[in-house]
């Protein structure tokens, strides 16, 4: 993983590259806690040589695995934001993937690797955003 900062005018904004192999999740988790990020949002858009999307099942308050890909699948948004849950980073992203018949899935992003490259663009916010578990769901959900 590379990276750079783009915009320091007001809220910080980077550039990070994903570089082959690297595991999407981990990285930008690794970046958030590494740059010490209190709220942020991203989007990116690269290829990925597997993929794994869940949905979350109201019913069990559990997210569930809805596909995985173990093949060449091309980003077509991935896009998410950093918060904090009990005073560290962490990463809530969504993924949709286009596959070489030109369909489309996604998901909430559980794991994916980079083939040949992630280009996110990542830009903090003023603010620190926070999370705390909603108790009708189970998950933890940003604070307004």
């Amino acid at each position: 993983m590379k990276y750079r900062l783009i915009d320091t005018v007001g809220p910080r904004t980077y550039i990070v590259i994903l570089e082959t192999g690297e595991e999407v999740a981990a990285c930008l988790n690794r970046f958030a806690e590494e740059n010490k990020l209190a709220g942020s949002s991203f989007k990116a858009i690269g290829a990925l040589s597997t993929a794994k999307v869940a949905w979350f099942n109201w019913q069990t308050k559990k997210y569930e695995v809805a596909a995985h890909f173990q093949e060449q699948v091309e980003v077509l948004s991935l896009i998410g934001d950093v918060a904090l849950k009990d005073g560290k980073p962490v990463v809530h992203a969504h993924l949709i993937v286009g596959r070489k018949d030109g369909t489309a899935h996604g998901g909430h992003l559980l794991e994916a690797h980079v083939r040949p490259t992630l280009e996110v663009v990542l830009s903090e916010s003023v603010h620190p955003l926070h999370k705390t578990v909603d108790p009708e769901s189970g998950i933890a959900l940003i604070e307004p």
